[in-house]
């Protein structure tokens, strides 16, 4: 006679895996899922403050509990102030546009460089091969505060200082992106494929383009992602480089809006603040759920291959 679990697994869905399977006990699991709702509550309240403040009026900021709505909804009137060079902080669009032209931009070029050179540390033996990637995974370790100087010092020699490729080549430079590229070419692209190429008279380049770009689109949306993720939220590199309020990408832009606020500006800034923030994840948002398949599938692969 089969016991309950047998039975209660037998009338489950078939792709349905018992607890049991996994050697945890029910109290744990409970323990464990409590954990992750907290978690998850601690990562979305901000989200949920952005949303609802965003609908106030600056009184109303100030004098109302911050997760719950007040009355009136100044939602629509905050986000057309963005469009408007409030109290001469800037426009918010224009910021919003040159943040889009560093992301992508530097993405785009990330993931080329990366998905080369991953391909070059993974496929091809010479000499000095992992001591010059053990270099490049090195600068991980150095931060961007003790090369601000230096940097700033070249930029002002080679003309970068208020200059759209100051911003964008530096991003261009992924280590975190060669690795993943290296690790997911390891698992993804068979040695055997590519000696069978090229003993089919197939050029390097055309092995490349052919047969290792689509065999890696998970990890190269990967890196196009992160790198997106990275230069939209980067803050240091363009408050040095830029001193042009009209070059601000948004996380400039705002600190400058919120220095307006602070500095008692008769226009109402802060909802307008809380609207911009708001409006500033929201392409990351999208666009995570629009790549969340590959992204799950590039970083599983490179976490889980030496």
């Amino acid at each position: 006679m089969r016991s309950r679990q047998e039975r209660t697994a037998a009338r489950g869905p078939a792709d349905t895996v018992p607890i049991q399977l996994y050697g945890l006990r029910r109290g744990t699991v409970t323990v464990l899922t409590l954990i992750s709702g907290a978690f998850a509550a601690f990562i979305l309240a901000p989200v949920l403050w952005l949303v609802i403040n965003a609908t106030k009026t600056q009184a109303n900021v100030y004098g109302t509990p911050g997760f719950w709505f007040a009355r009136p909804f100044h939602l629509f009137q905050n986000l057309s102030a963005l469009g408007r060079n409030v109290s001469g902080a800037g426009i918010y669009l224009q910021w919003l546009g040159n943040t889009l032209l560093y992301a992508g931009s530097a993405a785009v070029g990330a993931t080329v460089l990366s998905a080369m050179a991953g391909y070059g540390f993974a496929r091809f033996r010479f000499r000095g091969a992992n001591g010059l990637f053990y270099l490049v995974m090195s600068t991980l370790l150095v931060p961007i505060t003790s090369v601000a100087l230096p940097l700033f010092l070249v930029y002002a020699k080679v003309g970068l200082v208020n200059s759209v490729w100051g911003m964008i080549l530096p991003s261009m430079v992924s280590p975190v992106g060669i690795y993943l590229m290296r690790t997911y070419i390891d698992a993804s692209v068979p040695r055997d494929l590519i000696d069978a190429a090229r003993m089919d008279g197939a050029s390097e380049t055309r092995i490349f383009l052919r047969i290792v770009l689509p065999l890696t689109v998970p990890g190269l949306v990967t890196v196009l992602l992160l790198t997106v993720v990275a230069v939209w939220n980067n803050y240091f590199l363009p408050l040095i480089i830029f001193s042009r309020n009209g070059l601000y990408p948004l996380t400039v832009g705002l600190s400058s809006l919120s220095h307006a606020a602070e500095t008692g500006s008769k226009a109402e800034l802060v909802p307008v603040l809380i609207a911009g923030g708001l409006v500033t994840i929201l392409p990351l948002i999208l666009l995570f759920l629009f790549l969340e398949k590959y992204f799950r599938g590039g970083a599983l692969q490179g976490s889980t291959t030496g």
